[in-house]
């Protein structure tokens, strides 16, 4: 079969495209003949290679585990011994390791099935990027209905979910993108749509209950002057090159300014769950979430596809397809 591996840390010119061994799963893994597989800027991240990652265990000079990958959309080929709940035919979407191949395998709670009237492309584009965005607002953020809500980087994948979910949570949604997705991001469900382009967020005399950072440009500390005295700021991503700090920022300061205040500052690890998984299944179903997808790719194109990825400013997210 066929993988996307890494040769080292770096740029998509790292990436080759490899014959290797498909894979046998364990007694609780479903082996997956993958039709689909989502990039995400965790994928983007483990390329790159930062020293602080690779000091905590991916490898020092080059990866020790050279695939890439996460999210996915498949049909169940073969089961382990301890799986109940699929079977083989089954069309499934979640989360396996080295999703970018034609075969992987998955935990069977990583996975549930694929409703008929969703596209493996849509199903693929779901996982990490809908439910970090769950997460964020309803767990870290802990979003109540009718609070305000600041959501930066808010055109990509975990933004265009973001949004919607806020919206769907009874928010008042402040969006910030750039002009080319703009009306997009309206479209979504944001009550107001700040052109980063044109005006900095930050000098807003706005106060919000809680600010998202998923792209985010900005220091720790401007984020928290348009908190309310009682507000949330939850780090999920930032501005390329900006990321180490703002992890730094969040991790090292946001303790420190919480105990300091009534406002709390935090970084959202999201935790696949399936029931969460599940509730994102739902409200798409229902029309209340839309996958946006930028634009798709072979799988023999994949390194294309990060360079895109990294050059372009993606709407919602880019998808990998195997057939």
């Amino acid at each position: 079969m066929k993988a996307l591996l890494r040769t080292g840390y770096g740029s998509p010119d790292a990436l080759q495209l490899k014959e290797v061994e498909k894979p046998t799963p364990l007694d609780n893994q479903v082996l997956i003949k993958v039709h689909a597989a989502s990039i995400n800027a965790y994928d983007g991240h483990f390329l790159r290679g930062p020293f602080l990652l690779r000091i905590t265990g991916a490898g020092l000079r080059k990866p020790k585990d050279p695939r890439l990958g996460v999210d996915l959309a498949g049909v169940v080929e073969a089961v382990g011994s301890k799986v109940t709940r699929f079977k083989v035919g089954d069309e499934v979407f979640g989360e396996g390791e080295g999703a970018f191949a034609e075969y992987t395998c998955a935990r069977e709670e990583a996975l549930i099935v694929k409703p008929a009237t969703m596209t493996f492309e849509q199903a693929a584009a779901l996982p990490m990027a809908a439910v970090t965005a769950l997460q964020g607002l309803r767990d870290t953020g802990q979003l109540q209905v009718g609070q305000k809500v600041l959501i930066d980087g808010a055109s990509g994948g975990v933004g265009s979910f973001a949004v919607q979910l806020a919206t769907y949570l009874g928010a008042q949604v402040t969006a910030v993108c750039s002009t080319k997705h703009v009306e997009m991001v309206r479209s979504l469900g944001a009550d107001q749509v700040i052109d980063y382009t044109k005006e900095d967020a930050t000098r807003s005399r706005q106060r919000y209950d809680l600010i998202l950072g998923v792209n985010g440009y900005h220091s720790l500390f401007a984020y928290r002057r348009l908190l309310t005295p009682t507000g949330r700021y939850v780090m999920i991503g930032a501005y390329k090159d900006r990321l180490m700090r703002a992890v730094l920022q969040s991790m090292l300061l946001g303790p420190v300014l919480s105990k300091l205040s009534s406002q709390h500052m935090s970084t959202c690890s999201m935790h696949l769950r399936q029931t969460d998984l599940a509730l994102v299944k739902e409200l798409v179903e229902e029309g209340h979430v839309i996958p946006v997808i930028d634009t798709c790719y072979p799988l023999a194109e994949a390194a294309a596809a990060f360079r895109y990825v990294n050059d372009v400013h993606a709407r919602g997210k880019v998808v990998i397809t195997m057939q």
